[in-house]
């Protein structure tokens, strides 16, 4: 098989790597791909989300099955015309992937199919903000604002008054902060609670759970500073308990899937729900009443979450990718999860400056070092060669993965990994999973 990974960061070099050690893969070919994954893959010009260039190229290349990385492909349609032209990828029809897409359809969606979400309402147009700020003003507190369209993780204000949520309101609906994307909005209540990760592997009709992660947004230790794109994150199955996840699978997984393929959009790729833990819980029976909320859907795998996904992943993940796409699971889907029982930490290494200017063509050094570490991944995210040295090409740089047999010790070697890494000025969080380590910070 010859596969093509679609995108050029983090999240592709991990999904490149396990690809690659699939027996039955070939060749891994990569669009544009980076500098780490071109020690994998043969590497192709071109953007990911150039729909008509994607469908020639892997028509050229006679590609078997094509892995699709980001959203924006997804969203424009990408696997819908890869099916056209007769090959398999991996990933949601343009109908499926409005999940993501669309937070209004995301959000109708789940409050028709009784997927547990908070309460909301969506406002069109500037001649709807005062509605929309009307209707805040009637609950009395605080809400999230979120841009309808894709918005490159920036469309989403979490205000702290109801003073902050009208302007946010205004600076979308009026003002135009987000484009076409912010044209429409859903204003919705704010969840408090702990935040978890969640993905599935769907063929239309069955799916694959894995395990749980957290992510950490915050670019600052402490969860301080403004979001970010993610800068670590861990997977353990201390993460929850047995109820847990079952209540996962079985409230927010399983009625999605059935709700799409009832709705004639069935969806085939990742599913990723962004899920908010209420307080409480500890154990199955607290569990089993835990307040549980869908923030939002997502229509690929998540970055970071993907690096401790996969490095925890025990089997092949070709026949996953391969049979989600050609809607045939079958036993997979009945079979357990293929996920080790231990832990996996990443953390990502920044450019100076992220994330508001990052400085971009420092040399990056130290990279064999840290990738001969025992259970270390180094995954770049955004790099470059440059006169046969690698620099750095974006705000988020590498992300440094490590598995281990609980959280301590993949902290233990993912952060031995990252201070053998040398980039002038880099930002690095030290508390990536601190909430789930036994001995303390690094």
């Amino acid at each position: 098989m010859r596969s093509l990974v679609l995108g050029g960061g983090a999240r592709e070099h991990a999904l490149a790597v396990a690809i690659a050690r699939s027996p039955r893969v070939r060749e891994v070919l990569a669009l544009p791909g980076n500098a780490g994954i071109g020690a994998i893959a043969r590497c192709l010009p071109g953007k990911a989300d150039d729909v008509a260039h994607v469908v020639a190229v892997a028509k050229r290349e006679r590609v078997d099955l094509v892995v699709v990385g980001p959203e924006a492909p997804l969203v424009a349609g990408i696997v819908d015309a890869l099916a056209q032209a007769g090959v398999p990828a991996f990933g949601p029809s343009r109908a499926a992937a409005e999940m993501e897409g669309s937070k209004a359809f995301s959000k109708r969606f789940m409050k028709r199919h009784g997927v547990p979400t908070s309460d909301f309402e969506v406002f069109e147009g500037a001649a709807s903000a005062e509605a929309a700020k009307a209707f805040v003003r009637s609950r009395g507190r605080p809400m999230v604002v979120k841009a309808d369209g894709l918005a490159a993780g920036k469309g989403v204000v979490v205000a702290a008054s109801v003073e902050e949520t009208c302007a946010a309101i205004d600076d979308m609906l009026v003002g135009g902060a987000f484009g076409e994307a912010g044209r429409t909005i859903v204003v919705e209540e704010r969840v408090t609670g702990l935040e978890l990760s969640f993905h599935a592997l769907c063929d239309g009709e069955r799916f694959v759970p894995l395990a749980a992660a957290r992510d950490h947004k915050r670019v600052f230790d402490g969860d301080r500073g403004p979001n970010t794109g993610g800068m670590g994150a861990f997977s353990s199955d201390e993460l929850v308990s047995a109820r847990l996840y079952q209540r996962i699978v079985d409230e927010v997984i399983a009625p999605t899937v059935r709700g799409l393929a009832a709705d004639g959009r069935p969806f085939r790729g990742v599913l990723f729900a962004g899920l908010m833990l209420g307080e409480g819980g500890g154990d199955d029976a607290a569990d089993a009443a835990r307040p549980l909320s869908t923030l939002e859907f997502n229509v690929r795998f998540g970055d970071p979450e993907t690096a401790v996904l996969l490095a925890r992943l025990d089997a092949d993940l070709v026949p996953y990718l391969d049979g989600a796409a050609r809607g045939a699971l079958g036993a997979l889907a009945e079979a357990p999860p293929p996920v080790a029982r231990d832990a996996a930490v990443a953390v990502v290494i920044a450019a100076s400056g992220y994330p508001g200017a990052p400085r971009l063509g420092d040399p990056i050094g130290g990279l064999a070092r840290a990738a001969a570490m025992p259970h270390v991944q180094v995954l770049h995210a955004g790099t470059a060669l440059r006169e046969g040295a690698i620099v750095s090409a974006g705000g988020r740089v590498l992300c440094v993965a490590a598995r281990g047999a609980d959280v301590d010790q993949a902290c233990e070697r993912a952060y031995a990994a990252v201070d053998c890494v040398e980039l002038a000025g880099a930002v690095v969080r030290r508390d990536i999973a601190a909430s789930a380590r036994r001995r303390g910070g690094h």
